[in-house]
């Protein structure tokens, strides 16, 4: 990467990247990203709730020591809010002290040190050794309005301020953009991005996740958390767990478990930790005492596997 970009990145030092900071990733998932990275186009990721979609953002920026700018999308999200907006205040302040301020000649209130970056301007105007990762999160909450403003911005990665001129990044960001599908996005943004789906994980990538995430727990238990899991996705629940929710368990029964850190689950254990794992009241009064039985075989089946 002698020219501080992406441009020419190698495969290994991708999967080195994801190694580095515990991510397991698929062969598609690292071949597009690497292309991404390799053409600069942005990475549009889609899936459920908590497969991994923001997370892959963050590894990319921590794996290859480059700083993660977020801009967290919404309903009514506006382009102030999204690329720069005026210290007003500190505009106002300036024109008193100048007692007449920039009518009178007086010191220009449209500068720098008056402007204040929002996320995407930030981006463009990083001056790292490496560009940073920008991460468009949730892009389907924000209104089609919005989109037309992130087509513009990323066909150049340059934002005209029509006060100081045009700022241009000196390398473009990598972008990553993520949907949870909640509406259908343009085929103009389509077009301009590189398409990753993230599935839900299969049994023996999310063990894997969580024995590199959650060291301190057992193996073995793990395995039995990963069956229940698993076991859950097959409800029509509301809200499916996601790999995010498989970690916040783990890590939650890591913490209880102390002389008994490898007896295997407990009805009781499952019970009284399923909050870590389903967040909607209708899906907990789902799991009466038949089925925190029906969880507890799926993880005891998994320990006599082994």
């Amino acid at each position: 990467m002698t020219d501080g970009g992406f441009g020419d990145v190698t495969e290994d030092e991708l999967r080195g990247a994801f190694r580095a900071t515990d991510y397991v990733a698929d062969d598609d998932i690292v071949t597009t990203v690497l292309l991404a990275l390799r053409l600069g186009r942005p990475l549009l990721v889609e899936g459920d709730p908590g497969a991994g979609k923001t997370e892959l953002a963050k590894v990319l920026a921590e794996g290859f020591g480059t700083d993660l700018v977020r801009l967290q999308c919404y309903e009514g999200l506006a382009a102030e809010n999204a690329l720069y907006e005026w210290n007003y205040t500190k505009q106002l302040l300036a024109v008193q002290a100048e007692d007449g301020g920039v009518d009178d000649g007086g010191t220009s209130v449209f500068t720098e040190e008056y402007l204040l970056e929002r996320p995407l301007l930030e981006a463009l105007s990083s001056e790292g050794d490496r560009p940073p990762v920008l991460l468009i999160d949730e892009v389907d909450r924000a209104d089609e309005e919005f989109e037309a403003l992130l087509l513009e911005v990323l066909s150049d990665f340059q934002v005209s301020i029509p006060e100081l001129g045009t700022v241009r990044a000196r390398t473009p960001p990598v972008v990553v953009i993520t949907s949870n599908r909640t509406r259908g996005l343009s085929d103009a943004l389509k077009r301009r991005c590189l398409y990753l789906h993230v599935e839900p994980p299969s049994f023996e990538k999310e063990r894997a996740i969580v024995e590199r995430k959650v060291p301190e727990l057992d193996g073995a238990v793990a395995a039995e958390l990963c069956a229940v899991t698993q076991r859950l996705r097959e409800e029509p629940f509301r809200k499916q767990p996601g790999v995010a929710e498989t970690l916040d368990w783990a890590r939650a029964v890591a913490q209880l478990r102390a002389d008994d850190g490898d007896e295997p689950l407990s009805t009781t254990e499952i019970e009284h930790t399923i909050g870590c794992l389903l967040k909607e009241v209708e899906d907990v009064e789902r799991v009466d005492e038949t089925f925190l039985e029906t969880l507890a075989d799926a993880a005891r089946e998994t320990r006599v596997s082994e």
